[in-house]
């Protein structure tokens, strides 16, 4: 007992680095802004601006995820089909678009689909935000269908001949037995890739997305500072911190947890 007491004070002791590293940072800037109020003023007449740009990256995030995972199960689904020409060409959709750069993707989509949809004889804009919605869901759908496919695998065989047995047809196996128990399988990649997805948001700003980079583009510009923009900058990145850490670790905890059972 004494040697397993040893062995756990100095885990519960540990920092993990991107805890340190944030905790430094962000005591570093709010020294930086209290001996320079007139910086902080300048910050927080910024933030909402800031704030209202960010929304723009959860939403490209959570749109581009949720059609990611439609398509990735129906894809993850058809790579272990029976028939040949459905498995097929799910296979070269996920190779392809797993390994492809997402800001390639984005581009792609922005350029693929037009400015403007004609809708009864009416002229509706085509927002560039759904379009980088498209080209971020299209490798989510990719990396979600191998994860899919995995899960699937993982579930031993007895599963689906018990459900036949029962007189389930494989779509209704599928469906109402195997599916349900790939979700906690699932579950701690899929949350890995949305913080993925979600980091590359930003990518939107190239194509004219006004998304927080885009806003600190902005900001940065008006006030023409080089310690603004340092701040402003890094303001960027304690965001995408204080997002995506937090899933990140979670999804930590779901797998030592699911490891456990």
């Amino acid at each position: 007992m004494s040697a397993i007491t040893l062995h756990q004070e100095p885990r519960s002791r540990r920092v993990s680095v991107p805890t340190a590293t944030f905790a430094l940072t962000l005591i570093a800037i709010v020294l930086w802004l209290v001996f320079d109020p007139s910086l902080g003023q300048v910050l927080l007449q910024w933030l909402p601006y800031l704030g209202k740009g960010f929304s723009m990256n959860v939403l490209i995030s959570v749109c581009a995820i949720s059609l990611g995972t439609i398509a990735g199960v129906a894809l993850g689904a058809m790579e272990l089909a029976p028939y040949k020409f459905i498995r097929v060409p799910a296979i070269a959709y996920v190779q392809i678009f797993r390994n492809a750069p997402h800001l390639v993707l984005i581009f792609a989509a922005t350029y693929i689909f037009p400015f403007e949809l004609v809708i009864f004889g009416n002229y509706v804009p085509f927002p560039d935000w759904v379009k980088a919605v498209v080209g971020l869901a299209i490798p989510a759908s990719a990396h979600i269908a191998e994860i899919t496919r995995g899960a699937l695998q993982s579930i031993p065989t007895t599963q689906w001949e018990a459900s036949q047995s029962l007189g389930f047809s494989r779509l209704q196996s599928l469906r109402w037995i195997i599916l349900p128990q790939c979700i906690k399988r699932s579950l701690p990649p899929w949350m890995n890739l949305y913080a993925s997805i979600t980091m590359g948001t930003a990518l939107a700003s190239l194509v004219g997305v006004h998304e927080l980079l885009h806003s600190a583009t902005d900001a940065s510009t008006a006030v023409q500072r080089n310690d603004f923009t340092v701040v402003v900058y890094v303001t960027v990145l304690m965001a995408f911190f204080l997002f995506c850490y937090p899933v990140s670790r979670y999804t930590q905890r779901l797998e030592k947890r699911f490891a456990l059972r």
